[in-house]
């Protein structure tokens, strides 16, 4: 996860949606501004998927005020969605600066035997469930859901691949021209708005070398 800042004010059709009977959320603007806000891409395992969901934050269980809160409503893949459910309801809130979700999460991949770890990094009981949630969600808890991760197992370490090979054409040269060629490409891999934001900055975190050259490129 990354921090996404929600847009403000809500999007009206809420409002006039929360006063009827049978009102709905899944409204064109909300939907919008949603895509906008979270960068076209599931808040949870970070891809674009083909198929959005629109989900609340907190669970809603019939309650209206949290059904039609332009605040409790996230952006998320079907997989992701039908994981977290409304068994996560205690966790780390990506458009909450104050939750501080990239130094709480450490994600690390290894490509050779394609397993990820996530760790909390402080014990907080939030930290820890947000923890619980991403590694359900990279591991899976259905025979189905593990053919899912599969999927996503490959999208990933193909763009890590991808990032890895930009990073080192880019370390390897001190040719200008190459260099200014790369770094526009290493910048939108480490933007929010690429998939496995996470996963990549992490890379930059982890190595003093990368992290005095790159950690100023998050946006």
């Amino acid at each position: 996860m990354v921090f996404f800042e929600k847009s403000q004010p809500a999007p009206v059709s809420l409002a006039i949606e929360k006063a009827k009977a049978n009102g709905s959320y899944n409204q064109p603007d909300v939907v919008e501004m949603l895509g906008h806000d979270f960068k076209r891409k599931c808040y949870i395992c970070e891809i674009k998927p083909t198929t959005f969901n629109i989900e609340h934050f907190v669970p809603h269980k019939g309650n209206k005020d949290l059904e039609f809160d332009w605040n409790n409503l996230f952006l998320v893949c079907g997989h992701c969605n039908t994981i977290k459910s409304d068994k996560y309801d205690n966790i780390l809130n990506c458009t909450n600066i104050h939750d501080d979700v990239e130094n709480k999460l450490k994600y690390t991949f290894e490509p050779i035997d394609k397993v990820i770890k996530i760790r909390a990094l402080d014990t907080e009981q939030k930290t820890n469930n947000t923890k619980d949630l991403l590694v359900a969600v990279y591991n899976g808890t259905t025979s189905l859901k593990e053919l899912d991760v599969e999927n996503l197992i490959e999208y990933l370490e193909n763009e890590i691949d991808n990032f890895q090979e930009k990073l080192k054409k880019y370390l390897k040269t001190n040719e200008i021209e190459v260099k200014e060629l790369y770094l526009p490409k290493i910048r939108e891999h480490l933007s929010r708005a690429s998939n496995f934001t996470a996963f990549k900055r992490w890379i930059i975190k982890n190595n003093p070398k990368l992290k005095a050259e790159f950690e100023q490129y998050f946006d």
